[in-house]
Formats: C-alpha cells, structure tokens, sequence
C-alpha cells in the first residue's frame, strides 16, 4: 500500500457544523419540519409567481378562466363559493380566491417575521458582544437599559413604533412612485415596513443577554489571549474570533425568535393594528374570518391550520438545531 492509499484510509477529521449535520438528521421531528417549512415556503412564493407570469393579460379573462386569481379581485356574484375547478379553495365574504389569499397571505407573515428577526438579531448581537467585551460599568450601564426596556409593555411600545414609522413610510411611497414601481410592491413595502421594523427593533433584548453571556464566557479563553498577544485590535477580536464561536447559539435562538415575530405579527394584525388590507397576511384572515366561523368555518379553518403547522415546525426544527448545535454533544 503506498503512502496516498495510507493517508487516505486514515480516519477523517469532522468539523463542528459537519458533526452537527449529522446529528441533525438523526432527529426526524427536524428533519420531517425542515422538509415542511421548505414545501409551505415554495407554495407560498413559488406558486404566486408562477401564476401570474402564465396569467393572461385580460384580467377579466384571468379572474373567469385562469387556475391562479389576483388576490384582490372582488366577485360578490361569487360570495362563499365552495371548491372547485375557478376557486381551488373556495372564495370569501367579498368572492376573493381564499388559495391566492393564503398564499400571499403566508409571504406577508413569513417576510415580517425573517425580516424583524434580521433586524433583532443584528441589533441583539452587536449590542451584547459590546456589553459583554468591554465588561465593567460599561457592561452594567447597557444592560441596566435592557432591563428598563424589559420593564415595559412591549407590545405597546410595537404599536406605538409602527405608527410613528408608518408616518415616515408614506414619504417612502411618495418616492417610490416617482421612481414608476408597481403599485402593487409599493403597497406591500409600506405595509410591512413599519411593522417589521417596529417588532425587530423592539425584539432584540433576550438576544443581547444571550449573546453577552456568550461572550463573556469565551473573552477568557486561550484562542482570545492569543489574538490579544498578536496585538490585534480590539474589534477583530470580537467579531473575527469570538463571536464566529458563539455561531451556534445565536443560530439556534433565531430559529426560536421567527416563529415567535410572525406570531407577533399575526395578533397585531387580527387586532387590526398590524399589517393593513388590501395587503394580507395570516393574521388578516384569520380576523376577517372570525365573523364567519359558524357559518363558514373553512374560512378559519385553513389559514388557522397552516398557520399553526409553519409556526410548529419552526419550533421543531429550532429545538432540533438547540441539539444539533449543543458542543456538550459533540462527542456523542
């Protein structure tokens, strides 16, 4: 046998993310959400697409005959259709396609909750690392302001938020026009903006504690002292060597952080305080449905139901992630 047969019959080496993989899959509850979450976010996106590039440019030719309708179009000559070949799922009070309506509808929810869990987290990160680097009255005095902000009612402070920036919005709007974008985009920004924006910059403080814990942890550890003995500065330390270690807890609270915001925006919105119509989202539908839950109970029922599978399998996969990204498991 020559050298290169030797070396590579030798036993591979495994990387924390490869060992992590690994464990992973043998969690089937993650593995069955994983393959759940990726069907319902193609049909969600995918589907809408697809349906109005093979829409017919009549939209009186699109609303009769075509399989995929616009979300907006109103038929009141066709009210509670059940389904059917025109309307897959049926339609609503208004003879709206409730299969378009909870396909935009779950973009709506699932864009709000990404988007605001971006904006937490990258607040959330850079705000504990710091806190938890410097340590000190430094550290004390930033996490005293997360424990004032813990002290008051958040969702107050989100709906107080998304009005003050949807006044800032309708400038954005004004712009947009003039640069001729599609009504359509230009609604769905303004709508979703504000609220996004609201929940994330509002959502960010579990993250700093975690992440300052974190930090703190790991600042006193040999890799760091090495760093500082090379003389390298004081933010390339921290974000090129500690925080890359620390990528598996923050990963596994952001996988918990997005089902807990699109809930966030689900009650908002069922409130009437969050995304507004003509926009939909889960939390629309499940507010106009409720008047009809007796006589129409489908209306509830089939955005309720996958409203609650999305939100399941993202805290299946997120416990599974906990797991898979656990260090105390690595040797298992």
């Amino acid at each position: 046998m020559n050298i290169e047969n030797k070396i590579t019959s030798l036993e591979r080496g495994s990387s924390l993310w490869n060992d992590a993989w690994v464990r992973l899959k043998k969690n089937k509850a993650a593995v069955t959400s994983l393959f759940i979450l990726g069907f319902i976010i193609s049909i969600c996106f995918v589907v809408p697409i697809i349906g109005s590039l093979s829409a017919p440019e009549d939209d009186n030719i699109r609303a009769a005959e075509h399989w995929f309708k616009n979300y907006e179009t109103q038929n009141l000559a066709q009210t509670f259709q059940s389904s059917s070949s025109k309307h897959w799922l049926g339609s609503d009070q208004t003879g709206r396609d409730i299969f378009a309506r909870i396909l935009y509808g779950g973009q709506i929810s699932i864009l709000v909750g990404v988007i605001a869990t971006f904006i937490s987290v990258t607040i959330g990160v850079i705000y504990g690392a710091i806190a938890g680097y410097k340590g000190g009255k430094i550290d004390s005095l930033m996490m005293r302001i997360v424990d004032i902000f813990f002290g008051l009612p958040s969702l107050v402070l989100i709906i107080l938020f998304s009005i003050v920036i949807s006044e800032k919005s309708k400038k954005l709007a004004t712009i947009l026009k003039g640069w001729e974008w599609n009504e359509s985009l230009i609604s769905t920004i303004v709508n979703i903006m504000p609220l996004c924006a609201a929940i994330g910059a509002l959502g960010w403080f579990t993250m700093a504690r975690i992440v300052r814990a974190q930090v703190i942890s790991t600042k006193s550890l040999e890799f760091v002292e090495a760093a500082r003995s090379l003389g390298l500065s004081h933010s390339c330390i921290l974000f090129k060597h500690i925080l890359p270690n620390i990528l598996g807890s923050i990963i596994v609270y952001t996988s918990l952080t997005i089902p807990g915001f699109i809930l966030t925006e689900a009650a908002l919105s069922f409130l009437g305080l969050g995304v507004q119509a003509p926009t939909p989202s889960w939390g629309i539908l499940l507010s106009e449905s409720a008047n009809y839950m007796e006589t129409q109970p489908q209306l509830l029922l089939i955005p309720a139901v996958l409203f609650s599978i999305t939100l399941l399998a993202l805290n299946f996969l997120g416990d599974g992630l906990s797991d898979a990204l656990d260090p105390k498991a690595s040797k298992d």
